[in-house]
């Protein structure tokens, strides 16, 4: 039972990577891409599968764009590797979050690719947060989180 539902699993990720890079996509399991791609079809945004920009735009216009945070219910989005110091390199994580027009944190059912809720969080609200905690850091490099009880 346990080999069948494994090969199962493998032909449908060989499918959904065929039918990705038909759309562009070269691997559909970049970590976080598939709850990103979940995210812009509830939002109607356009995705943005490169690891070097924002996770999506406005269908109208690619020059707005959107962040995604996502946990399970109970946990917190994060922000990865963002730097407190040499300052040029906080100023190149803040701009990860300076650059969007809104960010926002997907809460997802624990074990599904279910949302259960998404934030919509102001750019600023949330700079101001990522500046707080990495201020606060005794690190270089932090992950900065936001838990779904701040986001309310």
């Amino acid at each position: 039972m346990k080999k069948e539902i494994t090969h199962k699993i493998i032909k449908l990720i060989v499918h959904a990577q065929e039918l990705a890079i038909k759309i562009g996509i070269p691997n559909i399991l970049q970590p976080g891409l598939v709850k990103e791609m979940i995210i812009a079809e509830i939002l109607r945004h356009d995705l943005i599968h490169s690891k070097r920009d924002a996770d999506a735009c406005d269908p109208n216009d690619p020059n707005v764009k959107y962040e995604y945070l996502s946990c399970y219910e109970g946990g917190s989005g994060q922000l990865d590797r963002m730097f407190k110091e040499p300052l040029e390199k906080r100023a190149e994580s803040l701009y990860r979050v300076a650059r969007n027009q809104m960010i926002y944190l997907a809460v997802f059912y624990k074990d599904t690719l279910k949302v259960k809720f998404i934030y919509e969080i102001k750019t600023e609200v949330l700079l101001e947060e990522t500046e707080r905690q990495l201020d606060r850091s005794r690190n270089a490099i932090s992950h900065v989180g936001f838990s779904e009880r701040w986001a309310e």
